[in-house]
């Protein structure tokens, strides 16, 4: 399968089997697909709740009531629930942490692509931390290209996924003492493989046309 192959196939499931799970293999692979994400300048200010169990998952459902029910069997009859969270801060400490683990993981030739990579990143974070105040904003666009990647990738390996946004926010952050840790809930995911009974499976994809979307110079 083709990467264009896996993005025609990909497509928001309604509706899960709950008698398929996914192999450990398959998870460990899901979560490296996460952990090789892009985000600006490397700034990787997500974190990532991934429900298992029954009791789990029902922890993550309590956030889908109400206006949002319609969302809960999702959570709970796929193989796997994640959550996927924003930092709500991004302060020196972590930069300093962060520069730790590049350091550790070989990032840096010399001193110099170290400070050419410490200057880079500190332009970009105050930029939006004191210049443009929106360093929420930014670091929510970084989880969301994540979890972009992770539609696509999953896709490719066969496996089902739908994002969704309809929960209590406050009630899951609350859940899970989210905001106790800095963090804050934006997506939760369910993955797995579609039921019989998911219409959406053959509906046809509508997107815009080439010319709508796209100016060539």
């Amino acid at each position: 399968m083709t990467i264009v192959d896996a993005a025609k196939k990909r497509y928001s499931t309604k509706a899960f089997d709950p008698s398929r799970k996914l192999t450990n293999d398959q998870l460990q692979q899901i979560k490296t697909l996460i952990r090789l994400s892009a985000s600006s300048v490397n700034s990787q200010p997500w974190h990532i709740i991934v429900a298992a169990t029954d009791d789990a998952k029902q922890r993550i459902a309590t956030a889908a009531e109400g206006p949002y029910v319609f969302n809960k069997p999702k959570i709970l009859n796929a193989s796997h629930a994640l959550v996927f969270c924003s930092k709500t801060t991004i302060d020196d400490d972590y930069l300093n942490d962060l520069l730790a683990c590049e350091q550790q993981d070989g990032r840096f030739s010399n001193e110099q692509s170290k400070q050419r990579m410490v200057d880079g990143r500190n332009f970009f974070v105050d930029l939006h931390r004191k210049t443009l105040g929106d360093a929420d904003h930014w670091m929510q666009k970084q989880v969301y290209l994540n979890i972009g990647s992770l539609l696509l990738g999953v896709a490719a390996m066969g496996i089902d996924a739908v994002p969704l946004e309809g929960f209590d926010r406050e009630t899951l952050d609350k859940e899970f003492d989210l905001n106790a840790q800095g963090l804050t809930s934006l997506v939760v995911v369910p993955i797995g493989y579609h039921s019989a009974d998911d219409f959406n499976v053959e509906v046809p994809k509508s997107r815009w046309q080439n010319e709508q979307i796209f100016t060539e110079c």
